[in-house]
């Protein structure tokens, strides 16, 4: 089989050859169609932000393909059916990968393998964000901040279909449109000072999705409705804030990291984001593809500024 591999953190990405993978009597075979590409995965391989590897390390925890070997003790699966995992044990860049049970889903059938390939990381992110942390509720408002990404896309999806009003931020006319295309109520380039001015004119916030809390949590609070919640989900350094913008508004900062989710939440995740996808609202947008060979292009291309979309693999 074909895999990428790294023998050390910031070694590059290699493509190599190495025996086929064997499921063992807990874990599933996947015969890989598309591997997405997550910032997670550039920081594992990096070992930044406190992300660690076991080496040679094989990047990705989201794929989806074909199931094509099952352990003898792995029940509710079958061989030749279509699934997407959301963690993989052997890395998803790969032709192969091998996975738990617990982090293989079924694949809708109206999803192709590269948008199920962008479920696990980006819907499941977002899912927990808006409804398990935030508590989001239908009639209010959500700003999500930096939403041209997969997260923020899918954030949009999930918000809009559960009756919220959606604010969302994007920095360039190619991510504005594709926003307002995805059903965002009210749209501002967040690159432009007066973007905040702007956001307040629209009206006050309930939940804030925070992408780069380094950067936007201090001019977030201001934008609050009393009892509302910033979820920081992505922040690349320190922040100076009022505190005072939280005691006037009841108001919250709470963290969300996608790796803190229980079993029975993930569960929960998966099984409205099947819904979801069945429903028609899921509906990942892919923004760039490559093939396994060119997998450290893809990770650079999903660390650049500018995202429309999600940015997947394609192995097989």
């Amino acid at each position: 089989m074909k895999t990428i591999q790294a023998e050390f953190h910031g070694d590059q990405l290699k493509l190599n050859q190495r025996p086929d993978l064997v499921a063992d009597d807990q874990q599933i075979l996947i015969k890989v169609a598309a591997a997405g590409v997550n910032p997670v995965d550039t920081y594992i391989v990096a070992g930044t932000n406190n992300y660690t590897a076991n080496f040679p390390h094989t990047p990705g925890k989201d794929a989806a393909g074909t199931i094509i070997g099952l352990g003898e003790n792995v029940e509710g699966f079958e061989l030749g059916q279509r699934v997407y995992c959301a963690g993989t044990l052997s890395g998803a860049s790969a032709e192969l990968c091998l996975a738990s049970p617990n982090h293989v889903y079924p694949l809708p059938n109206n999803l192709s393998f590269e948008q199920g390939a962008c479920l696990g990381t980006p819907y499941a992110t977002a899912w927990r964000a808006l409804f398990i942390r935030a508590n989001s509720q239908a009639a209010e408002t959500v700003l999500i901040h930096g939403a041209s990404g997969g997260v923020g896309l899918a954030a949009i999806q999930l918000a809009k279909a559960a009756g919220c009003r959606v604010f969302a931020t994007a920095g360039s006319d190619a991510g504005l449109a594709l926003l307002k295309q995805q059903g965002a109520d009210v749209v501002a380039n967040h690159h432009l000072p007066e973007h905040y001015q702007a956001l307040q004119q629209a009206g006050k916030v309930d939940v804030v999705l925070e992408m780069l809390a380094n950067q936007n949590l201090g001019d977030d609070l201001p934008l609050l409705n009393k009892g509302g919640r910033v979820v920081v989900i992505g922040s690349r350094g320190s922040v100076e804030i009022n505190p005072r913008d939280l005691m006037a508004r009841d108001a919250c900062i709470m963290g969300m990291a996608l790796a803190n989710a229980t079993p029975q939440q993930l569960q929960q995740i998966h099984a409205a984001i099947y819904a979801g996808a069945e429903a028609g609202f899921v509906n990942p947008v892919i923004a760039k593809r490559f093939a396994l060979a060119d997998t450290t292009d893809a990770h650079h291309a999903v660390m650049q500024a500018g995202a429309t979309g999600n940015v997947v693999i394609n192995v097989g």
